[in-house]
């Protein structure tokens, strides 16, 4: 029974220690950027802390195994439990020592999870346990351990508990293999009240983080954001959050801000109406992103089209803008109109499955942040796109701001010249953003400028429409290489312009 203990006692801890490197890899994610980056170090850091941490399990006296096995198991536990919801506070309220932390923590919980196995087969090989059978059985629970929380973590943790919650859930669950091993080995351990009295504040400390996540992270987005939250959620993609200040709702993803209720008109009509303003006959307008409805409000504005097909990933993402009432007051119901269609999917999966036509084409994704996003900026996905271009329509692909990220911007220019699309690059001012950038491509190289408009605008006329095709010196054309699946480049020169303009 004692060996069946111990074995089932792996599965658990190998579940929780994967569990942390896996909420470490999202969080950082999430508020730095570059998933594949964060990921690939906060790995690395880790295996290595296991490999120390086995290390050091040979100096642990084989009398000691188990009380050393349940010290482990408490540490880990609290560190690890309250790992999430430190790391997001400290990035909130104090980001210099984000990084320091964030790895510090990653390496302790390592160095920890590292001696929890081999003390375990300490504790079994003490047991007379055959030492093939003993290596079998160890590896194999600490396998599906792994296997059942990287299922989990996606589908269901992230999304429906979030990071901060789900770092406590894991943190108790710890605390519980410790309770269980001191209960079930009570004759062999000393000092047995003290280690539960020890386990039991652990575990109420971890309760009071689980019951309180919601808090937590609501005050720790408060400090990051500043303004009343109206709402927000994690989502098995992003995580939204939306503010109010006033008048002025503001949406971010991932931390990053993707309009301002104040100016996004000023955005959106210069993303829209130099299409479609060129398009009188378009019937049929396809959307790319565009999750909240604002692109879309200025398309239905046109008597001409027929359907508009908005593509978004997130399920959350619309529909928050379809039920909100303050959402869907700023996007005047546009999801709601019956000429509208929504489809939640990934946009480079349903091109390639759709047979679909359009007449237009608005791409309007998130910045190329991190190498996911990075794919809907690239040769292939452009390719895709041009398939589903009518022989004299038009696509306009938000990319940027051309001041911040020149190279980064050109780079979009150049990927839409290789696929055989003529491009016409220009920008607009918006306040919350700065000088921003749109690259207006289409398969034939007629286009002019729109020299006036059949709606009213708050921001387009003859004037400003000119001036956006035209680039100031300090915004010259730059050369750049197309980016393409296999390197990314786009993703690379995103980050050191926007690292130029920090510093």
């Amino acid at each position: 029974m004692t060996k069946k203990i111990l074995i089932l006692s792996v599965f658990v801890v190998a579940s929780c220690g994967l569990a942390y490197e896996l909420i470490a890899g999202a969080l950082s994610s999430y508020l730095l950027g570059d998933s594949i980056l964060q990921f690939s170090t906060i790995i690395g850091c880790y295996l290595f802390a296991m490999g120390v941490g086995a290390h050091l399990s040979k100096y642990v006296k084989d009398e000691d195994v188990l009380a050393r096995f349940v010290d482990i198991e408490l540490a880990v536990g609290l560190i690890g439990g309250v790992s999430a919801a430190l790391l997001f506070l400290t990035f909130s309220w104090m980001t210099a020592p984000f990084r320091g932390l964030l790895y510090t923590t990653v390496f302790m919980i390592g160095c920890m999870v590292g001696m929890e196995v081999p003390l375990v087969m300490r504790a079994l090989n003490e047991r007379n346990t055959e030492f093939s059978e003993l290596v079998s059985r160890v590896l194999t629970f600490d396998y599906l351990g792994a296997l059942a929380v990287s299922l989990l973590f996606p589908l269901v943790l992230a999304p429906y508990l979030g990071l901060v919650r789900t770092g406590f859930l894991f943190g108790m669950l710890n605390v519980g293999v410790g309770l269980w091993t001191i209960y079930v080995f009570r004759a062999e351990l000393a000092n047995v009240t003290g280690r539960v009295l020890r386990a039991s504040v652990v575990m109420c400390v971890l309760l009071f983080g689980f019951a309180s996540a919601d808090r937590m992270t609501h005050w720790g987005e408060h400090g990051l954001f500043g303004d009343e939250i109206v709402y927000s959620t994690t989502t098995p993609y992003q995580r939204l959050v939306i503010t109010r200040w006033k008048d002025d709702l503001r949406l971010y993803i991932n931390g990053n801000l993707q309009f301002s209720s104040r100016d996004e008109y000023r955005y959106h009509e210069a993303l829209v109406h130099p299409v479609m303003e060129a398009l009188p006959w378009a019937r049929r307008v396809l959307v790319l992103g565009g999750g909240d409805g604002l692109a879309l409000r200025e398309i239905l504005r046109y008597p001409n089209v027929e359907q508009a097909t908005v593509v978004d990933l997130d399920p959350a993402m619309t529909g928050a803008f379809t039920t909100r009432e303050e959402l869907v007051k700023l996007n005047g119901g546009s999801f709601r109109d019956k000429r509208a269609r929504v489809i939640n999917a990934d946009a480079a999966v349903w091109l390639q499955n759709s047979t679909e036509m359009f007449d237009a084409v608005i791409i309007d994704f998130p910045d190329p942040s991190s190498f996911a996003l990075g794919k809907l900026y690239s040769v292939p996905f452009y390719g895709l796109v041009k398939k589903h271009l009518a022989a004299k329509g038009l696509v306009v692909v938000q990319s940027t701001s051309p001041f911040f990220a020149p190279h980064a911007y050109w780079t979009v220019n150049s990927t839409l010249n290789e696929v055989g699309l003529a491009t016409h690059p220009y920008h607009a001012y918006v306040p919350s953003f700065g000088e921003w950038g749109f690259i207006l491509a289409s398969p034939q190289l007629e286009y002019m400028p729109p020299t006036s408009y059949k709606l009213p605008m708050r921001y387009l006329n003859a004037d400003t429409t000119r001036e956006m095709f035209i680039f100031p010196p300090d915004m010259k054309p730059l050369k750049m290489e197309p980016n393409r699946l296999n390197t990314q480049s786009l993703v690379h020169e995103f980050e050191q312009d926007w690292r130029q303009v920090i510093r």
